[in-house]
């Protein structure tokens, strides 16, 4: 540079620097603006300078910068605001003396450079960037529901994040299991787009894939937003989700419910499991271990066979196929065996026992099982037990001896299981009368129903003195009872009623007596007139018993008796009176005078 142009640089520089000096109007250099936060849908409130300044607001234009083009929104004259025709007519308004433009329900378009212009007493100028948030909604996230195959050779969508209406564009964090993902080549991809709705607001929709491996099959996503407001960094979550893996089985088994100790009757699940997702088609088959024959069994879709109830034919080696229907690859589990315990049905000898009084009895219990049995013998009708042992011996019999004895074999190593068998002990003899005797109340001219129970071996036949419908009812092997609907005449009150037992070793009766009830009562209760059996049935060819007299009879001869009582008195006091009697002390007095002379 010659000696010219560098006097010419150094007038221009000192020209600049007596501006500055000065104070030239429009020549105020601003470095920064002024930086103000609102969210959506506040009040922006932009101060034309700092807080400090000292300036003269009368009169002042502002401006909105878009584009680095200014365009006039508000006018300030003698301390008059008054807002220019457009977007901002009706949002715009003084505060703070003129010194502060309020800008109410801010949009993300609001968003630029304001500009306020002071005339007086110098051109003054001031900028303001107005920065403008928007919280966004909580992040919805889709997982991929048809699942990823980990013989994938790319990447597969794992899941889709999606946040809406934020401003400005949130930021999108993926994480597995709690552990932020990053771009990963041919390992994890992270795509992410925005979309502007017509408010201005964005919505992020971010997309996720990955290669997935078997560890992954319970592996949580989620995604994270991060955004700004005027208070600070803030983000949200997104609730946590799984991807189904599909991955080849590696390994095939059994599993038998319930586990321990198998009977008879039990229900009894034999499931096939497999490490593959999904798991293989599964099939099952079983061996007998004495003839070694395989038979496929037949079990459902998911690999599960019910032996519902189980059985001794159901105990063998089981064995299951897993078949990779896209592989073709087959895989076989290791055998298992499976052991019900069983009791065969129990038998009992004879198998219709019966017997005379005072003779002896002997009865014999068998069953077979493939564990150690214990038979006990018990009374039916008690419970009681009678004997630990496959053999009972009754002595000396009894009638009372006849009835139900039960055989249970039972295996003490396998709770629950046994079987019982129950035989009927026959006594022969001629019939048994529940009772010998017994009063029914009764009224006239109805219908009642006259029971008879016997028992006997063999089993009885009863027959009635009195017409009517019997029905009889069994009431064990060797008991029956029937029942006779009549009606109550004044004949039958007067005889009564007789049933008679029968069988071809004798016979044996019971006389129903029927007495009137009062009026207030229908039918009173059953009362018998005899004790226990033994009493009841000492003889089978005993007399028939006299028939009672009826309650009219009664009266008469009470009122007979009273009669002849009264006549026997007054006779007897008419002597008395005449002295005939010898009593008291003058007829003493009397026989002693005639003894004397």
């Amino acid at each position: 540079m010659g000696l010219p142009g560098l006097l010419c640089a150094v007038l221009l520089a000192a020209c600049c620097c007596c501006r500055r000096a000065a104070g030239v109007p429009g020549e105020v250099e601003q470095l920064e603006p002024e930086l103000v936060e609102v969210e959506v849908g506040s009040t922006a409130l932009l101060k034309c300078g700092p807080s400090h300044s000292q300036g003269n607001f009368s009169h002042v234009d502002w401006f909105s910068v878009y584009k680095e083009k200014p365009t006039l929104i508000f006018r300030v004259r003698q301390s008059q605001g008054q807002s220019e025709p457009g977007e901002y007519q009706h949002r715009l308004s003084l505060q703070d003396k003129g010194t502060t433009l309020a800008l109410a329900h801010v949009t993300p378009h609001d968003e630029r450079i304001y500009l306020c212009q002071g005339k007086r007493p110098r051109s003054q100028e001031h900028r303001i960037q107005l920065r403008v948030y928007k919280a966004p909604e909580e992040p919805s996230i889709q997982a991929n529901a048809l699942g990823i195959s980990v013989n994938s050779r790319e990447p597969e969508e794992v899941a889709t994040c999606v946040g809406r209406n934020g401003y400005p564009v949130p930021q999108v964090i993926w994480y597995k299991n709690g552990w932020p993902l990053k771009e990963q080549k041919n390992r994890v991809h992270i795509q992410s787009s925005q979309i502007v709705e017509s408010s201005g607001l964005y919505t992020l929709r971010s997309v996720l894939k990955a290669q997935l491996l078997k560890e992954d099959k319970d592996a949580q996503f989620y995604c994270e937003l991060n955004y700004r407001l005027p208070s600070g960094n803030h983000m949200k979550e997104s609730k946590e989700v799984t991807v189904p893996v599909f991955y080849p089985a590696e390994k095939v088994w059994l599993e038998v419910e319930p586990v321990g100790i198998l009977k008879e009757g039990d229900r009894v699940e034999i499931r096939c499991l497999a490490d593959g997702n999904p798991p293989p088609h599964f099939s099952i088959s079983k061996q007998n271990p004495s003839t070694r024959e395989v038979v496929e069994e037949t079990a459902d879709d998911d690999g599960v066979l019910v032996l519902e109830p189980a059985q001794k034919e159901h105990s063998g080696l089981y064995e299951c196929q897993g078949l990779d229907l896209e592989t073709t690859a087959s895989l076989l589990s290791d055998q298992r065996e499976l052991l019900v315990n069983y009791v065969s049905d129990v038998r009992v000898n004879p198998m219709a026992p019966e017997s005379q009084e005072g003779s002896s009895l002997t009865l014999t219990c068998e069953a077979e099982s493939n564990q150690i049995l214990e038979f006990q013998w018990l009374r039916e009708k008690t419970g009681e037990v009678l004997e630990k042992g496959p053999v009972l011996q009754l002595n000396n019999l009894k009638r009372d001896a006849g009835g139900g004895y039960c055989c249970m074999a039972s295996v003490p190593s396998v709770p629950g299981l046994n079987r019982t068998q129950l035989v009927n002990v026959a006594i022969f003899g001629s019939p048994w009368m529940a009772v010998k005797k017994r009063k029914v109340w009764v009224q006239e001219n109805t219908m009642v129903n006259l029971s008879c129970e016997a028992s006997g071996h063999p089993r009885p036949t009863i027959s009635w003195s009195v017409g009517g419908a019997a029905n009889e009812q069994d009431q064990g092997p060797q008991s029956v009872l029937s029942i006779v609907n009549v009606l109550v005449t004044p004949e039958l009150l007067g005889t009564g009623a007789e049933c008679v037992a029968s069988n071809s070793l004798g016979k044996n009766t019971t006389v129903i007596f029927l007495e009137l009830a009062a009026s207030n009562r229908t039918t009173g209760p059953i009362t018998s007139t005899v004790g226990p059996h033994a009493r009841a049935n000492g003889t089978s060819t005993e007399k028939k018993l006299p028939e009672p007299q009826s309650k009219g009879v009664v009266i008469v001869a009470v009122t007979v008796c009273l009669l002849v009582l009264a006549v026997l008195g007054a006779v007897l006091y008419f002597f008395y009176k005449k002295g005939k009697l010898p009593c008291g002390r003058s007829g003493k007095q009397e026989m002693e005078r005639n003894t004397s002379i």
